[in-house]
């Protein structure tokens, strides 16, 4: 846990030159590969719900190690915020092969910021493997591996990188 202002601040709006959710314009929505897609984001416009997350998955050790990393890296301003899966959420979360980190970013149609966050897991923390970028409206709206067919979806993300 981390009391740092910097987590999740107002700063990280001027610093990275990200709008606020509330206000991103239709203007804003990025391009999408499919209908289904804009959907959703133009959903996620509506109710001002931009926030999205890098899901890094590990081994138990690996997290370990990552997250006082990342959690200084929130409280230093370089990410938004962090969370960590605890083992009560990993044991109920059935659908996850390993531990998980999420790493925020504060408006997923800044593609700018979300590809800057990738970057820095890359080349900062070591982070090689596959990830998924999932905006909170897919978690809101139920969009897991399973259901991503229904709506039209691919995969359960937004980005996959």
């Amino acid at each position: 846990m981390s009391d740092s202002p910097n987590i999740g601040g107002d700063h990280y709006f001027s610093d990275y030159n990200v709008t606020r959710p509330e206000d991103v314009t239709v203007a804003d929505v990025p391009s999408a590969d499919n209908e289904a897609i804009r959907t959703i984001d133009l959903e996620a416009l509506d109710q001002q719900e931009t926030i999205g997350k890098w899901q890094v998955t590990g081994s138990a050790e690996r997290i370990e190690e990552l997250w006082p990393t990342l959690v200084a890296d929130a409280e230093a301003g370089l990410i938004w915020a962090v969370k960590a899966m605890t083992a009560f959420g990993y044991e109920e979360l059935s659908m996850y092969d390993d531990y998980l980190l999420t790493v925020y970013t504060p408006n997923y149609f800044e593609r700018h910021d979300v590809n800057r966050v990738r970057t820095h897991l890359r080349n900062e923390r070591d982070v090689t493997h596959e990830l998924y970028y999932k905006p909170d409206i897919y978690t809101a709206k139920g969009i897991v591996a399973e259901t991503a067919e229904q709506f039209g979806l691919s995969v359960p993300a937004r980005y996959v990188d």
